[in-house]
């Protein structure tokens, strides 16, 4: 059965709080990782899952994001997994509360992942972090351009 993610953590203070103050807010996995919309397509994965069959999947948050990570670092499956388990920036990005030197997932489940979210859903994910993106630039760009 497939158990629905609180997220909680994407608000300064509990960032501060869950990493022991020690990540940068302005790290690019934390920028992206406001800019995605965790929330919106999380019931669409869900719909993947049987309530009675098996053992609690992984969040979608650790799925899409292990993806995105993969996909970004062009790195295989087994060295997406060591990267996350070495990386608090990539731990927090996926939705952990802190950070863990254990894996977060067998590097098997990478296949799950891209079984379980077609790149139809990521193509729309895509698109609402272009879009994201882009404001956030528009929005910089004027603030530049008000104190030249």
């Amino acid at each position: 059965m497939y158990r629905k993610q609180q997220y909680s953590i994407e608000t300064p203070e509990n960032l501060k709080n869950l990493f022991g103050g020690q990540l940068d807010e302005e790290n690019r996995w934390i920028e992206m990782s406001k800019m995605i919309p965790w929330e919106e397509y999380e019931e669409e994965y869900a719909k993947n899952f049987t309530e009675k069959k098996g053992a609690p999947p992984k969040s979608w948050r650790v799925a899409v994001g292990a993806l995105i990570i993969k996909e970004i670092s062009g790195k295989s499956d087994r060295e997406t997994v060591e990267q996350i388990k070495e990386n608090p920036y990539l731990q927090y990005f996926i939705g952990m509360e802190s950070y863990s030197s254990k894996e977060a997932f067998n590097a098997s489940m990478m296949v799950h992942f891209r079984k379980r979210i077609g790149m139809e859903l990521i193509n729309k994910i895509n698109k609402e972090m272009v879009k994201k993106f882009e404001g956030v630039v528009s929005e910089k760009k004027k603030m530049k351009d008000s104190y030249c």
